[in-house]
């Protein structure tokens, strides 16, 4: 049977709790309404804080290309299976996709709405102090193992038995989290296997059983009444990688043949997001001998892993249909986990929200005497 709705609130609003039953919650809202909501349905103070930091560094972040979903998609608030959904997503609607994280699957703990009762310290018992007359005999000593103990512990499967797992060795299940920006600016965590990059099936037919990560435009040219776009892309291997993306390319089209086809292409790289776009100087030969021009060109950076361990953003220019590498400096030291998933520390639970009050008794003090004389009146007189 399903209860009959007494009011609908908008992510953010606050809730008083009244009181609790099971996974059940007695709300107030600031009209007034009373009822009943699911606490999987709220969130914590310090969760909807760190919900909108989230939001204000993600708002910063550049692009990394647009994707969508063939159907409704839910926006987590961590990159977590069982975490909070606080937004769904039309199918077909476009999302900015901003950056990866593969995660463990693992429940993470949630803040409390309601903060725990103190627990009543328990009394020691205090004994009676007296010692027995007689004292009781001393245990007897207990027998050794037979000498062959070890034979005798031995059986057929233990030459069969599989290798024991160890934290080497252990298997650890991940998902692969994208995070995403709405039109309306509002960011979240979704399952990266639900997205599908908006770049053009004509670009995309060439992704050779790739992932595409992220995919920026670079410029475009026009082919008769119809504008081209050059497209930038990166892309990886299926399956957990330590880096980001494994090869970047550039799709020019061609006026000849009226098709999209490679200007440059850079496989088995060990790179890092994010892409940028950017204006790029390139030295290029004047037509007076042993002069040089420096001209800013149309181009895009990456960063990526030398063989050495070091991180260096290498800068490419687009001079016309043609790339040209054209310098390199160390990439940026990496920002804050935007997430973090361990459990919080004890004694640390926030203040609920948008759940704020404690639960409060239904009926004042003086309300139950006065219940209470009543009904010893009625029982004494009858009546």
């Amino acid at each position: 049977m399903t209860s009959a709705t007494v009011a609908t609130l908008k992510h953010g609003d606050r809730l008083e709790i009244l009181a609790r039953r099971r996974a059940f919650l007695h709300v107030r809202t600031p009209g007034g309404a009373e009822g009943w909501t699911d606490e999987r349905q709220l969130l914590a103070a310090s969760d909807m804080q760190a919900l909108q930091d989230l939001s204000h560094r993600a708002a910063k972040m550049p692009s990394q290309g647009q994707a969508f979903s063939f159907h409704e998609m839910t926006i987590h608030t961590l990159p977590v299976a069982h975490s909070p959904s606080f937004l769904t997503v039309a199918a077909n609607e476009k999302v900015d996709v901003l950056t990866h994280m593969r995660t463990e699957r693992k429940d993470v703990p949630r803040a409390p709405l309601i903060p725990a009762a103190p627990k009543k310290a328990k009394s020691a018992r205090q004994g009676s102090g007296k010692q027995p007359k007689y004292p009781p005999p001393p245990m007897p000593k207990p027998p050794g193992p037979p000498p062959n103990w070890l034979d005798l512990s031995k059986t057929d499967l233990d030459e069969e038995a599989p290798p024991e797992e160890t934290p080497e060795n252990k298997v650890v299940p991940t998902d692969d989290w994208s995070l995403v920006r709405t039109s309306s600016g509002v960011s979240g965590w979704v399952l990266t296997r639900r997205l599908i990059m908006a770049i053009p099936d004509e670009v995309a037919q060439y992704a050779e059983g790739k992932r595409i990560l992220s995919y920026l435009p670079l410029g475009s040219v026009m082919d008769g009444d119809q504008k081209k776009t050059v497209w930038l892309w990166t892309t990886t291997e299926n399956g957990p990688q330590p880096q980001d993306f494994q090869s970047f390319r550039v799709f020019i089209w061609s006026l000849k043949r009226h098709r999209y086809e490679t200007a440059f292409i850079a496989r088995k790289v060990r790179g890092f997001s994010p892409v940028l776009l950017q204006e790029v100087e390139y030295d290029s030969q004047t037509r007076t001998r042993g002069s040089a021009a420096t001209a800013k060109y149309p181009g895009f950076s990456v960063c990526l892993e030398n063989d050495d361990g070091q991180r260096v953003r290498k800068q490419f220019a687009l001079l016309g249909n043609i790339v040209r590498y054209a310098g390199e400096q160390p990439c940026e030291a990496p920002p804050p986990p935007l997430v973090t998933l361990d459990a919080p520390p004890p004694g640390s639970a926030p203040v609920a929200a948008p759940a704020v009050a404690p639960p409060v008794p239904t009926e004042s003090f003086a309300e139950r005497v006065r219940k209470r004389l009543r009904a010893m009146k009625k029982g004494l007189f009858g009546g």
